[in-house]
């Protein structure tokens, strides 16, 4: 009687953990759903720290050293240099990690190559994303004080020209946002459509490395 082999077991890819700016946690799921990768798996630091650069090397450090502990072999980080000066890189090169490529999502989303192309023309737009858009109050208006002070907008944006709103969907909401808060701050308007830009390579590249 012939003996019967026991049917292999398919391993699907290791797990990957992305740990990400608080402000592209929507974005990185979306990508991920859109791509079908299941098995990447996402934790945010806050996203504040956009604000805070020198918070994100060290938070990013132990965040990479917990999740080792957890048992993750397979880390990506969800950010640029994004105003670290290369100390986020040197965390990165310690852990052996890889992060997304450019100096912050505003290049990415416009894709690097896009971005390099238009930097110096941009040197005095203000940047809004999708999420800038829905956090809008919670990031500029009350922070600032401009809803108490609107004489401070000339203080804080007097410098620029123009608010570029970097779309990653078509959401009329957040576009009336942006509109709004042009006129509020006394500057001319501009929509690009980004979509996810390079975010979605990044996330591929991670999650197929698994």
């Amino acid at each position: 009687m012939q003996e019967r082999t026991k049917p292999q077991k398919v391993l699907g890819p290791e797990k990957v953990l992305v740990i990400a700016c608080g402000m592209i946690a929507r974005e990185v799921l979306a990508v991920r759903d859109i791509l079908g990768f299941t098995h990447l798996e996402l934790t945010c630091l806050p996203a504040e720290f956009h604000y805070r650069p020198s918070r994100i090397a060290p938070a990013m450090d132990a965040a990479i050293t917990k999740a080792r502990a957890d048992g993750y072999r397979n880390v990506f980080v969800g950010y640029a240099d994004c105003g670290t000066g290369g100390a986020l890189d040197r965390v990165c090169e310690k852990h052996g990690v890889s992060r997304i490529d450019g100096p912050h999502c505003f290049a990415f989303y416009q894709g690097l190559s896009a971005f390099e192309g238009i930097a110096e023309d941009d040197m005095l737009s203000f940047y809004m994303t999708d999420f800038l858009c829905r956090q809008f109050d919670a990031f500029f208006m009350k922070p600032l004080g401009l809803d108490r002070h609107p004489e401070l907008i000339e203080d804080f944006f007097g410098n620029y020209e123009k608010l570029v709103y970097l779309a990653q969907t078509d959401d009329p909401r957040l576009e009336c946002v942006a509109q709004n808060a042009a006129q509020l701050l006394g500057l001319t308007y501009e929509k690009r459509r980004t979509g996810y830009g390079d975010l979605a390579g990044a996330l591929a590249s991670a999650a197929q490395s698994a």
